[in-house]
């Protein structure tokens, strides 16, 4: 006796659930795009270096204010040198806070259907 494996799940509409995956991923990819377009700068020291950083946490590019560091002295250098790992951490959590917003909607994946199991009570 052949019987049809999805009849025990309600009857599921597969196909459905296959095109709305599908839209999914490509609004993923979308997502993924924008973001890897997008730029957000990080500021320290009231503007004497500021870092540009895309969606994805890129790093596209340092600035510093003319003037405000002494190119000869170590301490100025090494003072400089934390200024920019600062500024890029606060680009970077902008990236993350944009890609968070832009991608947060799509990472919850397939809503609940009836008859499948909740993939977070699973552990996935």
């Amino acid at each position: 006796m052949s019987q049809n494996p999805f009849d025990a799940l309600g009857g599921l509409d597969m196909n459905a659930i296959l095109a709305q995956a599908q839209a999914m991923q490509e609004q993923l990819a979308s997502a993924q795009q924008r973001l890897a377009e997008a730029e957000v700068e990080g500021t320290v020291a009231g503007g004497a270096v500021t870092v540009t950083v895309t969606g994805t946490g890129e790093l596209r590019g340092v600035s510093i204010k003319a003037g405000s560091f002494d190119g000869s002295d170590a301490d100025d250098l090494a003072d400089l040198g934390d200024l920019i790992v600062a500024a890029y951490r606060d680009a970077k959590a902008q990236a993350d806070a944009l890609a968070n917003d832009a991608l947060g909607p799509l990472a919850g994946g397939l809503p609940d259907v009836p008859g499948l199991p909740n993939p977070g009570k699973l552990g996935f």
